[in-house]
């Protein structure tokens, strides 16, 4: 019969009919039924693909058929090509501004289908103009609340989540039409239609990754119409299916706050009490998503104020809570949440006075051996925030944290290296037997230059510098210089004062300072092998090199001047010729140094 019908058709476009053509098509139409696949593939073979593109008008009364066979065929992968290449693509867009609404259903399902995951088809449909049309229409249903347009709205909603999946330039051309608005809207009025809802949100979840969508729906009311969505949901997929949406949107701090003054947070408490304890696959994930998008929602500055309440509020305490729990999952969310609330330096403050410090603790305690990494990286993330204000740390000190932290010393984990790293540096901050205490501890600086070298994480080479530099700085001990000389770390020190970083380059040549005017003849060789004084007159000739590393690079050179093998080097390097510029840098500090420092070469020569 199939062959039949497709010979027909090839014969008969041209003088059939209408009873004959429907005939043939309803024959097509039910063989699909039957085997899409092979009929399709039948259909391709036959060249009636291009028969079709004729048979695509407004006035003819098989139009809606056409339409629902192409709808069928692009189903399959291999005819959505042949589809844009026989030429259906413009007739099927020209149809979107017919009246009949079976014909716009099937010639949306029809774009729709030959959109999916296909490069030329999405081409081919931007090049008609379809997009534009849809949105239109899309536009003008938008309120009407019979089955008829919901289908259609549905079918048309569909068509643009293939067109645009995927495809940053036209998901960016559908924002620049001015999509959301009207799906936010559409949303609302439709919540109660699960396909249609459905629809929207899939592509939502296509248009949320783009940062100017964000703007866009920071302007409606999107947080408020997922929340009250999200409330009524009883399926583990739908709910799944808000998440996906609300996770790209509260990247942005002004949905943050919209979707937590929506009553986001309550929903997610929820959650996470009613799946805490359960082993069931779903309820673990919920538990993840829901306690991920928390921690997301405290990103934002005023999101996270509004949370804290001053260290009272009920969301506070109940992130509290978790850090004790035996879920890991909400372990590493409550540790994630004390860091994100923990920006500024009156939470901080708050937080420590109210023993946080100990709950963090004792869970660094139950991680030291089984050694969840994302719990730790966690904790002492949290722990690091906490020692940023000056009167916390001295706190922090007597309450042991950095006992607890050096537990951590044999992880072989570079980004749990790089937490305890930045932890213990904030705690020694001006705090002069602490960074006595740790200089001395020899295990711990061989640990560190062992991780200066750390060449493949830049980040924990970075650190283990700035906290070897750090000990000297905040100690001014004879004893922690002694002990990084023996461990070999003075090379590193060196090394750090060449760093493209102003910061690390000028902590660098403060503790080298401090080692030649405290340590110069245990540390003498040490600078002699690693070229001390070739890179000061490298740093000191740059003109790009900031003040303050010049003024440092001269109070240096003053003070190796006092062993006699670096005076060597000082005087076969001409340094009088640059010092001496440098008298009339506009930097009045650098050019009093440079007029001192010229003295005591002059002399020494």
């Amino acid at each position: 019969n199939l062959s039949d019908a497709l010979k027909k058709l090839k014969i008969t476009t041209t003088d059939s009919t209408a009873d004959s053509l429907e005939g043939c098509l309803d024959c097509l139409l039910q063989a699909l039924a039957q085997n899409n696949t092979e009929t399709s593939e039948k259909i391709q073979k036959s060249g009636v693909l291009q028969v079709f593109a004729s048979l695509l008008t407004p006035q003819s009364s098989c139009t809606a058929k056409v339409a629902n066979i192409i709808a069928e065929v692009a189903r399959n992968e291999f005819m959505r090509n042949p589809c844009v290449d026989a030429g259906l693509i413009p007739p099927l867009v020209q149809l979107l501004n017919c009246k009949d609404q079976e014909v716009l259903l099937q010639t949306g399902r029809a774009l729709g289908n030959i959109c999916y995951d296909s490069h030329e088809g999405r081409n081919a449909v931007d090049h008609a103009g379809g997009a534009h049309i849809v949105v239109d229409h899309i536009r003008s249903l938008c309120s009407k609340t019979d089955p008829a347009s919901e289908k259609l709205l549905t079918v048309f909603c569909g068509m643009l989540m293939n067109y645009s999946n995927e495809n940053d330039t036209l998901q960016s051309q559908l924002i620049n039409m001015g999509v959301i608005p009207t799906l936010v809207k559409l949303l609302g009025i439709h919540c109660q239609n699960a396909a249609l809802t459905e629809m929207c949100l899939v592509a939502f979840g296509n248009l949320a990754e783009l940062e100017s969508s964000k703007e866009q729906f920071a302007y409606t009311n999107i947080a408020e119409e997922l929340v009250k969505l999200f409330k009524k949901q009883i399926e583990h997929d739908k709910k799944e299916m808000i998440f996906e949406v609300l996770a790209p949107l509260a990247e942005n701090d002004v949905i943050k706050l919209q979707l937590v003054e929506a009553g986001l947070v309550e929903c997610l408490l929820e959650i996470v009490q009613k799946t805490v304890d359960s082993d069931k696959e779903d309820d673990i994930a919920e538990l993840k998503t829901a306690s991920d998008l928390m921690v997301l929602l405290l990103l934002g500055d005023e999101s996270m104020q509004k949370l804290f309440e001053g260290g009272k509020g009920s969301v506070f305490q109940r992130v509290l809570s978790w850090i004790p729990s035996n879920s890991h999952q909400l372990q590493l969310a409550g540790a994630l949440a004390i860091a994100n609330f923990a920006r500024n330096d009156g939470n901080c403050i708050h937080m420590v006075d109210n023993g946080i410090v100990q709950k963090l603790m004792d869970l660094l305690d139950r991680h030291v051996e089984d050694g969840n990494v994302t719990v730790q990286h966690a904790a002492l993330s949290a722990l690091r925030n906490l020692a940023i204000p000056v009167v916390n740390k001295a706190k922090m000190l007597s309450a042991g944290v950095a006992e607890a932290v050096l537990k951590f010393l044999r992880s072989e984990m570079p980004p749990v290296q790089f937490k305890l790293l930045g932890t213990l540096r904030m705690l020694i901050d001006a705090q002069a037997e602490a960074a006595e205490q740790l200089g001395k501890n020899v295990k711990l600086v061989e640990r560190l230059v062992e991780w200066c070298e750390a060449k493949d994480h830049a980040g924990v080479m970075g650190e283990s510098n700035r906290l070897l530099s750090a000990l000297i700085r905040h100690s001014k001990s004879k004893d922690v210089i002694r002990t990084i000389v023996q461990s070999g770390g003075i090379k590193h020190l060196v090394t750090m004062a060449t760093s493209e970083h102003v910061i690390m380059q000028n902590e660098a040549l403060v503790a080298l300072a401090l080692i030649a005017a405290l340590e110069l003849v245990t540390a003498e060789k040490d600078l002699e092998n690693a070229q001390l004084v070739q890179i000061l007159h490298r740093l000191l000739s740059d003109d790009r090199s900031a003040p303050e590393i010049k003024y440092n690079s001269m109070v240096l050179i003053c003070a190796l001047i006092g062993s006699e093998p670096l005076q060597k080097e000082v005087q076969s390097m001409a340094f009088l010729e640059v010092v001496s510029k440098l008298r009339s840098h506009e930097n009045k500090t650098v050019a009093q140094q440079a007029s001192l420092t010229e003295q005591r070469l002059a002399v020494e020569s």
